[in-house]
Parts: C-alpha cells; structure tokens; sequence
C-alpha cells in the first residue's frame, strides 16, 4: 500500500503448476489484506492503441515511467479511490497472461543497508498497471518487471505471481534493485504468506530461475551470504524473526498441512519448503478452501476456540481486513477469451462467494464498480461485507446457512462454467466476447441475489437475537 498504508499489508498467496492440477489448468491465486472497510471494484481496460507517448506517474510516491504506445486488454481489481494509488491488484490480459501483485515481505538490514529501498521506485501501487498490458508470457512478465526495478528501483520488498497455459513464476523484489523469481515445477505448489520464501537458486538453470544481473556480485562485495555452499535467497536476503514464526509461516504450514497431508511439519518452522507436491490434483475449490481458512480443525481457529492460549496465537489466512481474494485460472486447449477465469470473492474470504469472470469480457457488473468509504447497498463489494457483518454477530447460529450457500453457488458455478465453456466455442470471435460478457454479469447477479435472500433471512432472524428481548412465560 502506500507508505502510510503498506504496514498493514499482509496477503497469501498460492501457486499450482499444470501438471498439480486436475485438468491441466495453472492457478495464481491472492487473498488482498489491508483494511478492513475499504472496497475494491473489478474493471476491463479495452485494448488501446496509442499515438503519444503515454506516461504513467503514481500518485503514490510520484514513481514516473513511459508506457509502450500498445496497451493490451486486461481485467483489474482496483480499489474504490486513487487517491493513494491505483492498486489493480490483480487481472488476466488478452494474450493469456495472469499476475497478481503484490505478496508484501521483508528484507533484512543487511541487505537493506547496502542496497536500501527507492522512495520514489516500483511499489505495489504500479506494478500490474504498468505491467501485465504489455506482456505476453509468464516468463516475459518477470523480465519487464525485473528490467524496471533495476533501472527505477523498487519502493517495497514485494512477491509478484505471474501465469500462462503453461508456466507459473513467483518473483521476489527484496531491495531497492536486486530480485529474483522461480519458476513452480508443473507437479508442484507453493505458499507464500509475507516473508520471501525463495530458497536454493541455481544459477546454471536458466529455465527454472531468474534474477537481477549483477546480484552474485551484489552479495559477494557485501559479504552478505551466511552459507558456504549455496545460495539461498531467503536466508540471504529475508528474514528469521519470532514475528516470522508467529505472523507468517504457521499459514504456509497451514496450507501445506491441507494439501499435503502426509507432510508432518510444525507451524513455527523456519524450514518449510517453499516447493512442495500436494497429495491430490488440485481443483481451485481446494485453493478456495486454504484462501478461506482460519486453522479450522486445529487449536489455532479462533471460531469455536475458547482457549485464549491458542485460538489467537498465530495470524490466520482469511481475516477481516481482507479486500479481496481471487484466483486467476488458465485452462488448456480452450482459445484465450474462454481459457481465462477471473474468480473473485470480495470482502472476507472466508464469509464470501469466488464468482467466476472470464478474461475475454469486455465488461464488469455495475455493483462491481461501485462502492465508496461507506456502505451502499449498490455495491457488490458493501453486500458481501454486509452479509460479513451479519454471520459475525452470531457465528454459531447463522455460519452453517453461510456454508450452506457457498456450497450451493460453488456447484452452480462449476456447472454454468462447463455449459458455458461449450456454448462459447461454437460462436464466432465477433459474438464470443459479447456472450462472455453476458455470462459473467449473470454469474455475478445470481451471486448478489442469493446473497441478498440470505442477508434478507438472517436480518429476520437475528430480531430474535436483541439482548433486550425477554420471555415472561415459556409459551410466549
């Protein structure tokens, strides 16, 4: 966020290779933490061609760079003001490439100190602005984005997800102009919950790994690596704090322990592997479920724990200052506009509904473009934060009809999507856009109706529920 908001950042991330899922599809996918009360909208920015030299200056910290005459179509999650900045978050342009940005982290002094931070370079704020229109693969965004920082500088140590057809990359900015980025293996996973994560870079394997061009000799003339043998980026650059143990890998162990069940590890470990093999094919309600959690089957849940010892001890995935979650979905064989699905969940992950959006629409819901400092009914953002605040007040009475329309929305979904996916093939590009559109504005109207019937059932019931009401006879 800005300098004046970044600290409040705190997202988690997940990436799945093609082959760790079960129909080939690439996942990046980002739960957006920074305040509570603070919508987001989603957008479509139409492809453009331009004559003038177009630059983009951040209203944030005024970092200021030209943009190439050719913009390509992309979606975006901005938030409701641009006041501190755009923010977009995350999207899927037209040729195919998904990004989200960012993974907030932390670097340590050591390296700061030699290569600090550039108040005026990249942040979060820019980076899928000035990015994700002008690449057309995962691994060319990671370039674009590297070839920036080391000309600009960075203003936040940040991880940047990107993702076609067929490749995932996790990208990591430590300092103010050194960085690097992995690529997941196709039968792989990662989480990554704001510390980098990055572990082991191998300098030989171009095609798995990327990084800043005179960084060896950055940590090498800075005397800055702790190992004799290897290069580790994230004991290197990162950092091993309690607040490390207590904040951030209990959800990488978290969402390890779901997906990999077999894998016996401890939440407070330093040394959870960044790549890990889940126990299954992956689906993205599996994604959906980990993006969602809050340690729920442990003594960490701080639902229906009363332990004051544990229900609070460590930072849970879903919280309440969550803007937005989606996940980013490329599937195979399908053409570019239906192979992308933009599934977002506004407000709280785990109170909230991931309504599928395809790449190839050329515009959003008009509740998914409204929503200010204070609630409205108008705005699809406000409506699942109200539907938030409702199930709270009495979680154990009302959390299971929540559960119980997830479940509902999650399976209608999955089957408009299928339906979808074959009606769209069979139209001609020209009418296949128009079709898109449509569809995802009514995915996203069924979303806001059953929403709204269930707010409307739990307003009605929750009347009986004042501490004011009173019972002077058992039949009353």
């Amino acid at each position: 966020m800005s300098f004046k908001q970044k600290d409040f950042s705190a997202c988690t991330s997940i990436l799945v290779g093609k082959k760790a899922t079960a129909d080939g599809s690439t996942f990046i996918a980002r739960n957006e933490d920074a305040k509570s009360a603070w919508p987001k909208h989603l957008v479509v920015h139409p492809h453009k061609e331009f004559k003038q030299q177009q630059v983009f200056v951040s209203p944030d910290n005024r970092f200021t760079i030209e943009l190439p005459l050719i913009r390509g179509k992309y979606t975006a999650t901005p938030e409701w003001t641009s006041k501190f900045g755009l923010f977009e978050e995350d999207g899927i342009n037209e040729y195919g490439v998904a990004m989200s940005a960012t993974e907030s982290a932390y670097a340590n002094e050591r390296v700061l100190g030699a290569d600090p931070l550039v108040k005026d370079g990249i942040g979060e704020e820019a980076m899928v602005t000035v990015t994700l229109p002008y690449i057309h693969s995962a691994r060319e965004g990671v370039a674009y984005l590297g070839a920036i920082v080391e000309k600009y500088g960075a203003s936040e140590t940040n991880g940047v997800l990107f993702s076609d057809k067929n490749d995932v990359w996790y990208m990591e900015i430590a300092t103010g102009h050194y960085w690097v980025a992995q690529r997941i293996p196709d039968d792989a996973y990662a989480v990554v919950a704001n510390q980098l994560a990055i572990q082991k870079i191998d300098f030989g394997d171009s095609s798995n790994f990327m990084y800043a061009s005179k960084i060896l000799k950055f940590v090498q003339e800075n005397n800055l690596n702790i190992s004799q043998n290897e290069f580790n980026f994230r004991k290197i650059f990162g950092t091993q704090e309690l607040s490390d143990e207590i904040y951030s890998t209990p959800r990488v162990w978290y969402g390890q322990k779901y997906l990999t069940p077999s894998c016996k590890q401890e939440p407070m470990s330093e040394e959870l592997p960044f790549i890990q093999r889940a126990d299954r094919l992956l689906n993205n309600d599996d994604l959906e479920y980990v993006l969602a959690s809050h340690f729920q089957g442990t003594a960490y849940d701080p639902l229906g724990n009363d332990s004051p010892n544990t229900s609070r001890k460590f930072r849970p995935i879903s919280l309440a200052k969550t803007q937005e979650s989606h996940i980013l979905q490329i599937r195979p064989e399908l053409p570019l506009e239906i192979s992308g699905l933009h599934w977002l969940a506004m407000g709280v992950t785990a109170q909230s509904i991931f309504v599928p959006f395809y790449s190839g629409i050329t515009d959003t819901h008009p509740a998914y473009q409204k929503g200010g400092s204070t609630y409205s009914f108008d705005s699809a953002y406000w409506r699942y934060k109200l539907l938030g605040i409702l199930v709270d007040a009495h979680y154990n009475k009302f959390g299971m009809q929540l559960s119980s329309l997830q479940k509902e929305l999650r399976t209608l979904f999955k089957t408009r999507v299928r339906q979808s996916d074959i009606e769209a093939e069979n139209l001609s590009h020209q009418k296949r856009a128009a079709f898109l559109t449509k569809t995802s504005y009514a995915n996203a109207q069924i979303g806001l109706d059953k929403v709204d019937d269930l707010i409307a059932q739990l307003i009605t019931e929750s009347t009986e529920l004042s501490p004011l009401n009173f019972k002077t006879d058992e039949n009353l």
